[in-house]
């Protein structure tokens, strides 16, 4: 199988096999079929010229050059031609008076021959826009009668000095283009009598006839239609050699449109103004995009990505390959960019290739693979860290309960039993990620969940009223997702709220939800706080396990609370709030979209 600009031949025999695309002439794609630019079938065997093409780019162009749309053409330029040459004669004939340029030596004949000649046309132009006669007989039949119309009228103004015998220069000629060699000879040779005729008649009737120019005209005539014929095949071959390179074009511009659509990979093109050029399926469907998005700027399609491109072209300091947490109507989406300059010289003010990844399938892998690890680390520590740590707090306790221990000795004991219980915490975090149980999802009315939980943690952290409150959440707004691991998320969300906001002199956290973009988005729920909010630096990094800024922080809180909501199909994200603090929305997943997908 070849491929050449996207036509596909066969090149081993009469049978062609389909490819995934071919372009038809119609501009329309099909998959079986082979297009070659001229409705030929693949399998046909054409012997031309004593030649014999099979599947070659020769027979189409051998095949085109047979093709009757240049004969066509060529008959209705030429009618034309004949309409205003008789419209003209007629003016000039009518409106000349005694100043006729033609006409003047049989003005009865000339009238009558213009007028029979200018219906033959019009009838011409009836068959022509109808081509209800043969190619063949129109040509030779206008041709003939243009002969015979010409040399009378040549006749009527005065033989060969009138100038009119150059018309079948112009009608032998143009018929020459598009007829055999053996037809345009012929007819050259009728008007050539026919002009010599005349001559003969003129000399007969007692007049001076000019032989001499006559000659001179029947030679113009005859090499014309002999040279002409040579000029069609190269005028022919041309227009099938441009007719198969629109072909390919076009076929080369569907292929790569149909690969760039179908790749794996997301692209998205923008240009200067940030407005979106191409967009393929995969982009769209990443974006999660309902509609083709051409035209239309990258805010649209995605509002972080939009502003950080905005960013990015003024800011050369900016990294080319950001990474986005961006939260669809029917999924989380981790999303790397890369972003390639098209412009002169990677210049970032001109249009952009952007590469869109998602990172969530590498994620998994790599997040089954640090599970797998924490697993094996888990059962290590089990047994191998948890019963000393366990024997050392004990004898501490122990210790500080014996008599004459100085208040130096008891401070030693304390810090043994503060970092023995640091310590089994950290197993506890570890073992409970470790032997994490699959999620058991119930939809839930978020406004009383969030009430009782409020109340519950108030009560355990012994908070002052206002310290913790909640805004607006809508009565109707429903969620899906294991209670216990909401509880869970919350609680620790809300307890590093706390923690962090009293840092500032003050605790103040606020709990909030809502649906994103309008009231058919997904729902949410955020936690804020007062505090000092995380450093632009490290925020991407505060879901890493064992990563903490906090002085006793053990790491593994965050990222715990983002596995637990991506277990039920939600997304933990961190945004920085103006004036100060933090905010830790989860954005849940659409439940009845969920439950749809679950069933099927």
């Amino acid at each position: 199988m070849a491929v050449k600009t996207g036509v596909l031949w066969n090149k081993g025999g009469p049978e062609a096999k389909p490819g995934p695309f071919v372009y038809n002439r119609r501009n329309a794609v099909h998959g079986p079929r082979i297009c070659n630019g001229s409705g030929i079938n693949q399998s046909s065997i054409d012997s031309l010229g004593g030649r014999t093409f099979r599947g070659s780019r020769d027979a189409l162009l051998q095949k085109a050059i047979e093709e009757p749309d240049l004969t066509w053409r060529v008959l209705s330029t030429l009618n034309v031609f004949r309409l205003f040459v008789c419209l003209a004669l007629l003016v000039q004939f009518f409106a000349g008076g005694d100043l006729r340029i033609f006409g003047d030596a049989f003005p009865k004949t000339f009238a009558t021959t213009v007028t029979l000649y200018l219906m033959f046309s019009l009838f011409w132009s009836y068959a022509l826009s109808r081509r209800s006669i043969p190619l063949g007989a129109l040509a030779v039949s206008q041709t003939i009668v243009d002969i015979a119309a010409v040399v009378v009228l040549m006749h009527t103004s005065g033989g060969v000095s009138s100038g009119l015998g150059g018309l079948l220069v112009v009608f032998i000629g143009a018929v020459s283009l598009t007829l055999p060699i053996r037809y345009p000879a012929t007819l050259a040779a009728a008007a050539t009598l026919a002009i010599l005729g005349e001559q003969v008649f003129v000399a007969l009737s007692g007049q001076t006839s000019n032989y001499p120019a006559a000659g001179v005209l029947s030679a113009i005539i005859f090499g014309l239609a002999l040279a002409a014929r040579p000029l069609a095949k190269r005028i022919q071959a041309s227009e099938a050699l441009a007719r198969q390179f629109g072909i390919d074009l076009k076929n080369l511009s569907e292929l790569n449109d149909y690969i760039v659509q179908h790749l794996r990979e997301s692209i998205v093109v923008i240009d200067t103004g940030n407005t979106i050029r191409l967009i393929n399926s995969s982009a769209m469907q990443l974006l999660d995009l309902a509609n083709p998005s051409r035209g239309q700027p990258i805010d649209a399609a995605s509002k972080a990505v939009g502003e950080y491109i905005e960013r990015w072209r003024v800011d050369t300091a900016l990294s080319s390959h950001p990474e986005f947490g961006i939260a669809t109507a029917g999924s989380n989406a981790q999303i790397k960019a890369h972003l390639a300059p098209l412009g002169k010289d990677s210049r970032r003010d001109g249009p952009v290739l952007i590469f869109l990844e998602d990172a969530s399938e590498m994620n998994a892998r790599v997040q089954q693979s640090k599970l797998a690890s924490l697993g094996r680390l888990s059962a290590s520590i089990a047994h191998e860290i948890r019963n000393p740590v366990g024997a050392m707090s004990h004898a501490a306790q122990l210790l500080a309960e014996s008599d004459g221990m100085s208040e130096d000795d008891l401070r030693l004991t304390e810090i043994i039993q503060t970092h023995s219980s640091r310590v089994s915490h950290i197993i506890d975090n570890v073992l409970q990620l470790s032997r994490r149980e699959s999620s058991r999802p119930e939809r839930l009315m978020l406004r009383p969940w969030v009430e009782d939980f409020a109340t519950e943690f108030e009560r355990t952290h012994d908070l002052q009223e206002g310290e913790l409150t909640i805004n607006e959440v809508a009565d109707d707004l429903e969620v899906r997702m294991d209670p216990g691991h909401l509880r869970q998320v919350m609680w620790n969300l809300c307890d590093n709220a706390v923690k962090y906001a009293s840092e500032t002199g003050g605790i103040f956290v606020e709990l909030q939800a809502g649906r994103l973009q309008g009231q058919q988005g997904r729902p949410f729920l955020e936690i804020l706080d007062s505090g000092l909010g995380v450093d632009p630096a490290t925020a991407d990094r505060i879901f890493e396990p064992f990563y903490t800024e906090r002085s006793g922080g053990t790491g593994l809180g965050l990222y715990i609370s983002r596995e637990l909501c991506e277990l039920n199909r939600a997304t933990l994200m961190y945004l920085d709030r103006p004036g100060g603090g933090s905010v830790f929305r989860i954005v849940f997943a659409d439940p009845d979209r969920w439950e749809a997908q679950d069933r099927q």
